[in-house]
């Protein structure tokens, strides 16, 4: 690894703390404080995604393996933690910042940046009574998830290592009462950036105009090559629009897939447009519009599944809000922000047209997509596991084709509800201008093969937290493929036994 390629320039162009006390407080005035990384002993390396490294230009491992758990750090390297505010739950919650995340800095690779971050490596001036550590179970989750979501074609962070600590943390997984000893880990991430919603509304709240503007440049000028930012009094409106293009398609690319995050705080939405901050996430087993994995969130479901796109428009105003003293322009916010909601139900219903290998939106579409939708939420067909049979029994659909989507024996109602909405989908297939085999490639494209479930997730962390680490490492290579069927052991619904099984379909935000 050329560690010598990581910079500092963020550091270099906002104001910091820079004591390295790590004490949980305020910083009222800084984007960042320095801080060091905790002191590990006992550390084992195991996994090293070295085809980002050497995409991202940080090369292969070679012997830097304490780099990957921030200890022995070279010189050029002097670790730091971002201040940033955000809206928890829908309540504003004040300061928050990395109290889990060190920065080691950036890579600047052909004009493209990659920042690097610890997680799990220590406490931070943020970490908020918290120790700043990570544990095996949900490193383990954030390294698999992040991946997968890259190789289905969704704006991601990615996971470039993950190691384990040698040391004990303590966790309440359910907050219970009950804390358990686990396993530490610490998992190295990258993103062309980790800048959210919650910074620039930190600096909105405190009233930095000119320091607000200033971090709104800097993401204009590094991220945002859209935006035409030489002489241009539309500016940051525009900046505005693409910050909504950007959410917009990762929200919906979330729905084709049945990601659902979990705790959309405006603290975990990613500036760039990115899936950030995988916490108490679930790929989606049975159709349910009300599903939420976060047990914390169960009581209103803010974040379910059916929510997101919902929520997404909520946390864009909230940010349009934080901006507003650089556009000055509420009729043009408002403007963008009505927009997204028609355009994201447009773009909404192009997905599932391609999902049922359909080549436009009719407008006699949205009755048969909102069948299709009571369809599936009154039976609580498999998501995934529907659009695969869907596309295998295209040319001569059977019912019983979908008896490996059903969680529960379907009376002969649900039976006759099913056969006539496919009677009726192959109708509607007759009305297409692509032949049956471009039909077939649409679907094939669009609906995933392989999602990385939660109960595999959960198998996977049983053996690694014994040692164990196969499963881990086939889950991995069936990930990076995820629209073949290379492992059809992996293409199955949800075991019964894992229904309500805490830590598999019911997470925390410790998990």
């Amino acid at each position: 690894m050329n560690l010598k390629n990581i910079t500092q320039n963020f550091t270099q162009k906002f104001p910091g703390d820079f004591s390295e006390n790590t004490m949980q407080r305020q910083t009222p005035e800084v984007l960042f404080c320095f801080i060091k990384p905790a002191e590990f002993d006992n550390t084992k390396l195991i996994d090293f995604n070295e085809n980002l490294s050497v995409e991202i230009g940080l090369g292969a491992l070679e012997n830097d393996k304490d780099f990957l758990v921030a200890q022995n750090l070279p010189s050029n390297v002097r670790t730091y933690a971002t201040a940033y505010a955000g809206h928890q739950f829908g309540n504003w919650a004040g300061q928050l910042g990395d109290g889990r995340a060190i920065y080691a800095g950036e890579i600047i690779n052909e004009n493209h940046q990659t920042e690097i971050q610890w997680k799990g490596a220590g406490a931070t001036p943020y970490s908020r009574h918290a120790d700043g550590r990570a544990v095996l179970r949900s490193s383990i989750r954030e390294y698999l998830m992040s991946e997968a979501m890259f190789h289905l074609g969704i704006p991601t962070t990615r996971a470039l290592s993950i190691s384990k600590t040698g040391e004990d943390v303590i966790r309440d997984i359910q907050y219970s009462g009950n804390p358990q000893k686990e396993q530490g880990a610490v998992v190295v991430r990258t993103a062309e950036s980790f800048l959210r919603f919650g910074h620039f509304e930190l600096l909105s709240a405190r009233n930095q105009t000119d320091l607000l503007k200033q971090l709104a440049d800097y993401t204009i000028e590094n991220f945002y090559p859209e935006v035409n930012s030489e002489n241009n009094p539309n500016k940051y409106i525009d900046w505005f629009q693409a910050i909504c293009d950007r959410t917009l398609k990762m929200i919906i690319d979330w729905y084709r897939v049945g990601f659902v995050h979990g705790v959309m705080n405006t603290d975990n939405m990613s500036i760039l447009g990115l899936t950030i901050d995988y916490g108490p996430f679930s790929m989606m087993d049975g159709y349910d519009l009300e599903f939420t994995p976060n047990t914390t969130d169960l009581p209103g479901k803010r974040y379910a599944f059916g929510k997101q796109g919902q929520i997404s428009h909520w946390n864009l105003a909230t940010l349009a809000n934080a901006i507003f003293p650089l556009v000055n322009d509420a009729d043009a916010l408002e403007k963008i922000l009505d927009n997204y909601g028609k355009k994201f139900w447009t773009d909404h219903d192009k997905m599932l047209a391609n999902k049922f290998g359909l080549d436009e939106v009719l407008p006699e579409d949205e009755r048969f997509f909102t069948d299709w939708q009571q369809l599936m939420q009154d039976l609580n067909l498999d998501y995934t596991l529907f659009f695969q049979s869907l596309e295998k029994a295209v040319l001569d659909i059977k019912i019983d084709d979908f008896s490996n989507s059903f969680y529960r024996n379907l009376n002969e109602n649900e039976l006759n509800r099913l056969s006539n909405f496919i009677e009726k989908y192959q109708v509607r297939k007759l009305k297409n201008k692509i032949s049956e085999t471009e039909s077939l490639e649409l679907m094939s494209k669009t609906n995933p093969k392989f999602i990385l479930r939660n109960y595999l997730l959960f198998e996977a962390i049983q053996e690694a937290e014994n040692g164990n680490y196969d499963l881990f490492f086939k889950l991995k290579e069936a990930l990076e493929n995820p629209y073949e069927n290379r492992f059809p052991e992996f293409n199955q619904k949800r075991p019964s036994k894992y229904d309500n099984q805490t830590g598999c379909s019911q997470l925390s935000c410790s998990s």
